[in-house]
């Protein structure tokens, strides 16, 4: 059932089965007296599950994202950078999901991507740097709900074949990415970021590969509602769609930046 290559999600269970993420409605029927002998956590998941935590967990991201550009105190930006990087592997690594730990790395990344948003708006005069912060929110939901509906609808489908090939492509551009920041330290700059056509490009790439993992995010999430998961796993599930929204957030971030300064 592990057919996302979110790393978030490489701990899922796989077992049994039960609701199905394309069902019609939230609610599943004909579970409330199985709920009655089991705790919240271990009853099986259900889309309700999924919609819920995602959204409580992004909640908190906005929230700590609005303090942080508010509160004009850079040291947050740095504060959520490392928290964030930190609590991120925690969590992609822990084998049972935590609220606690899943909802401070959302605070993490929203004081983080506070702050950089903070920091661009001012590179810019006037509001055209709140502009492109504006542009690169209304770019990531635009995304994230664009994929949803291709998911729902079928319009392209999960296959084993497309799961390796997101899966390499994430591993190519991790490679990269990891080699351009080698490369800075030492003096060679790959022109990754450097905000040229290149760096146009490989932001273009990015998008698009942030843009098909949702798809995988999303089988992940409605296999795991088949397999009847304990309800709990829908916190990693929140913590792996914000994972793919922060990265999709700073890579339109970055294009918009790099278009502008053309």
């Amino acid at each position: 059932m592990r057919t996302s290559s979110n790393p978030a999600f490489r701990n899922l269970p796989a077992s049994g089965g039960y609701a199905n993420f394309d069902s019609a409605g939230f609610g599943q029927p004909g579970y409330a007296g199985q709920q009655t002998t089991q705790s919240a956590d271990d009853r099986p998941i259900t889309v309700d599950d999924v919609v819920i935590k995602t959204g409580i967990t992004l909640g908190v991201l906005v929230v700590a994202a609005v303090f942080s550009a508010m509160s004009g105190i850079p040291a947050l930006t740095f504060v959520g950078l490392i928290g964030g990087l930190i609590l991120g592997l925690v969590n992609a690594f822990k084998r049972e999901p935590s609220k606690v730990l899943v909802l401070a790395y959302a605070g993490f990344e929203g004081l983080f991507l506070g702050g950089l948003s903070a920091m661009v708006a001012s590179f810019f005069p006037d509001t055209a740097g709140y502009g492109i912060v504006a542009q690169a929110v209304m770019g990531t939901i635009g995304v994230f709900a664009g994929m949803l509906v291709v998911y729902k609808t079928g319009a392209i489908r999960v296959t084993p074949k497309l799961t390796r090939w997101v899966t390499g492509a994430l591993i190519g551009v991790g490679v990269l990415m990891l080699a351009n920041l080698v490369g800075n330290l030492f003096g060679a700059d790959m022109g990754l970021r450097s905000g040229g056509t290149l760096a146009i490009i490989f932001s273009l790439v990015c998008i698009g590969i942030a843009a098909f993992v949702f798809l995988l995010d999303f089988k992940a999430a409605d296999d795991l509602i088949q397999a009847g998961a304990p309800a709990k796993y829908g916190w990693q599930i929140a913590f792996g769609l914000t994972m793919t929204l922060v990265w999709l957030y700073i890579e339109i971030l970055r294009l918009l930046t790099y278009l502008q300064g053309e």
